[in-house]
């Protein structure tokens, strides 16, 4: 075990071996799979109140705590509340904080690096039911997630909804749009075209790509945020010297206005705690999810179910925006699921939002959840 944060401890168990492997929906086996995760709260003698976090991008299993990435929304007091509730957060499969992924070691301890077999968003939920098994927990009292943690959330529902009492899909997509596979396609490029990535094994030269990486990472930070969010967020202060620009064109290009250092930060810190080859893997993940086959799916699969699902989309998203969350509706619906709650939460601060203290959004989360 180790701790990351004050009463915050990752732990690690195997949960898949050579005898057992895991079984990937592209054809292949992986084995040994070590899942990173954390729990919070005290989970209840029947197992009743079990709540399953699946996280973003890029998260990991800290997401309570001082340093935790979703601690506006689960904690003590909180819309997820551990006074209450049992909370598990484990790093997903293809991962960088602990979790079997392209940067850990293979069964002959060389970096897999892009040996790494292809997943699929089915693939994460897969292990995330393992690691329920494994801590004898048989449904949940909530299964909870945004952005990519949403489409998680989703595929388990289509999978497995005895498993899930309510389901809160917050910033989801049901099938990324030509832009965000765009946007994508140009992220995973600033690290292919690296000079220091070395077709996928830049471990085993001491490098990384953290050029690319860290363009990768400020592009994505422009598509978290509105037009309207930057506008608040940063002043657009013009340089000391703007009618005297520097000589030299070094430093007249180095950054100048607050939004480039904002951008420069997220990067720096960004590359201490990320690997590129995880940042590949999962964006392609998100790329090619499509549950409800681009709305021709007709599978009835919900038609029993008691889940309650919540879908939740903020006004200034413009990456997954409230259209994707209609989408999530409509196809739960097709689906036969018929309590399903929809909410678009007026919030300036584009698909950052659902990380945020937002009053509304937290309010229709906590009274969902304690229904």
């Amino acid at each position: 075990m180790a701790a990351t944060a004050p009463g915050t401890t990752v732990q690690r168990v195997v949960l898949y071996h050579e005898d057992d492997p895991l079984r990937l929906v592209c054809g292949r086996t992986l084995a040994p799979v070590e899942v990173a995760y954390t729990t919070a709260g005290t989970l209840n003698a029947d197992a009743s109140n079990a709540v399953f976090v699946c996280h973003a991008l890029t998260g990991d299993a800290v997401a309570t705590g001082p340093d935790g990435w979703w601690s506006t929304m689960i904690g003590p007091g909180k819309a997820i509340d551990t006074n209450k509730l049992f909370v598990i957060t484990p790093n997903l499969l293809g991962g960088c904080r602990g979790t079997t992924g392209p940067s850990s070691d293979d069964p002959s301890g060389n970096t897999y690096g892009l040996d790494f077999p292809p997943l699929a968003i089915a693939d994460l939920v897969t292990v995330h039911r393992k690691l329920l098994q494994h801590l004898g927990i048989d449904r949940l009292h909530t299964a909870i997630g945004g952005s990519m943690g949403g489409m998680q959330v989703l595929q388990w529902l289509l999978q497995d909804h005895a498993q899930i009492e309510r389901a809160v899909m917050v910033c989801a997509s049901p099938r990324l749009t030509a832009q965000n596979l765009a946007l994508s396609h140009v992220a995973r490029r600033a690290i292919l075209d690296d000079p220091d990535f070395h077709d996928g094994q830049y471990l085993r030269h001491g490098t990384r790509p953290a050029r690319g990486l860290a363009t990768a990472r400020r592009l994505a930070h422009v598509t978290y945020l509105s037009e309207d969010g930057m506008a608040r967020k940063f002043d657009r202060a013009e340089p000391e010297d703007r009618d005297a620009p520097p000589s030299a064109a070094r430093d007249w290009l180095a950054p100048r206005y607050d939004v480039e250092t904002y951008l420069e930060h997220q990067a720096a810190i960004f590359l201490e705690r990320f690997d590129a080859l995880s940042y590949l893997y999962l964006t392609r993940i998100m790329d090619a999810f499509d549950p409800f086959n681009n709305g021709a799916w007709t599978d009835p699969v919900l038609t029993n179910a008691t889940t309650r699902a919540q879908v939740i989309a903020f006004s200034s998203d413009w990456r997954f925006g409230p259209e994707h969350s209609v989408a999530v509706r409509r196809g739960l619906r097709k689906a036969g699921l018929r309590a399903v709650e929809s909410h678009v939460i007026a919030s300036p601060w584009g698909h950052d939002s659902f990380l945020l203290d937002v009053p509304e959004y937290l309010d229709r989360v906590r009274a969902f959840v304690n229904t």
